[in-house]
């Protein structure tokens, strides 16, 4: 799939043990704790951060989902996740959403959760418009619904005068898809993620088979610089613990709120749908979400999941803007448990950004796009973009 030089060179780390549960902590009562111990949290390739595992996205009582939210944060911690969010909805016309009271009831919760350096507990809400989409929000002292925000201009408005970050949700689920994702410059830099992963979900392709383009490449090429998270999307009562569903790696200088916050607004983060992974990633020394110089970009990509996955083969392939969906001017045969270098001629006449894919060969994409496409294999973490100059 095009010319590249490929080396794998051993990647140092050990697996880290499985965080001991906190007696006395308060969880949902039904879950087993299935996921992966997974790979150490510091990475081969760079220094200064430590890796943090989070879900981003959780719904309770408080609007459509069936748990105490009393009960949420303590079963993320349970389950092994470092920093979380409790994001119920604002009110979507069948769906009552988040009241005032509720809005300081989540807070109150949060703050007592929260253990800084150790577990991040955040307050978010999902802004949620039937056709348009819907955007999680974070780090706001408020919050706002289709009353005070009825369309996507008036909701950056808001989300820019709040200081606060957002994400698009499953793009693409809704049928205007943030019209069409329209740019909006103001909005740009606090608008910080987009969910390539939701559920067990794959959106990398979403709506193709409905004639749409892949949301990833409509985002990107409008102008937006998300960069890409994993959620579970949480409505039960297992919050944190089913394996399988998505999940973000962030990149971090210590766990706390400022730290999480800051590290999201640089897009230093990617998605996941599997437990314990550690994925860093650099171009000519650039960690993701960093802008880098066209021409021969030489990425180094560490990939580990601990001893489950030792040898286990995978894929990382190249992604960069085309028409309707991501061309792909190299697939790199590798493994877990190795660092991964390789070089990509690229020019900014062929597009402004370049995003890794990792996948499994071995199964298949069930939102698969076009015949043939080298994405049409099991996605198991996509990196946040690098931009181009």
């Amino acid at each position: 799939m095009g010319g590249g030089l490929l080396m794998l060179a051993a990647a140092p780390g050990t697996a880290e043990a499985r965080r001991t549960l906190t007696a006395g902590t308060a969880t949902a009562g039904t879950a087993t704790a299935d996921t992966a111990a997974g790979a150490a949290r510091q990475s081969a390739i760079t220094q200064g951060t430590t890796l943090v595992h989070a879900d981003l996205h959780n719904h309770t009582l408080m609007s459509d989902g069936d748990g105490d939210p009393a009960l949420a944060f303590g079963s993320m911690r349970a389950a092994g996740l470092d920093v979380a969010a409790i994001t119920d909805h604002t009110t979507l016309f069948a769906i009552e959403g988040l009241s005032g009271r509720e809005w300081d009831r989540v807070g109150a919760l949060a703050d007592a959760a929260d253990d800084p350096g150790t577990y991040t507990a955040i307050r978010g809400f999902e802004w949620s418009h039937p056709l348009l989409g819907h955007v999680n929000v974070w780090f706001t002292p408020g919050f706002t619904d289709l009353g005070g925000s009825s369309g996507m201009s008036r909701l950056y408005s808001w989300i820019t005068a709040s200081g606060g970050i957002a994400g698009f949700n499953h793009p693409g689920r809704e049928l205007v898809r943030f019209d069409d994702f329209r740019f909006n410059a103001a909005a740009r830099d606090p608008m910080v993620s987009m969910e390539i992963f939701n559920r067990g979900d794959d959106y990398l392709f979403d709506g193709w088979g409905n004639g749409q383009s892949s949301p990833l490449n409509r985002c990107l090429n409008a102008g937006w610089r998300t960069g890409l998270t994993g959620v579970s999307d949480e409505h039960g009562t297992d919050w944190g613990f089913p394996e399988g569903k998505g999940r973000t790696g962030i990149w971090v200088t210590e766990n706390t709120r400022a730290q999480v916050q800051a590290a999201m607004r640089s897009r230093c983060f990617f998605a996941t749908r599997v437990s314990g992974l550690r994925l860093d990633a650099t171009a000519n020394g650039v960690r993701m979400g960093g802008t880098t110089t066209a021409g021969d970009v030489r990425f180094r990509v560490d990939l580990d999941r601990g001893p489950e996955w030792v040898g286990k083969p995978l894929r990382i392939q190249v992604l960069r803007p085309g028409s309707r969906a991501p061309s792909v001017p190299l697939v790199v045969d590798t493994e877990a448990g190795r660092v991964a270098e390789f070089t990509v001629p690229s020019t900014v006449d062929d597009g402004p950004w370049v995003v890794l894919r990792v996948s499994d060969p071995t199964q298949a994409n069930a939102s698969p796009g076009p015949a043939g496409h080298p994405c049409n294999d099991w996605g198991v973490a996509y990196t946040s973009p690098w931009w181009l100059t």
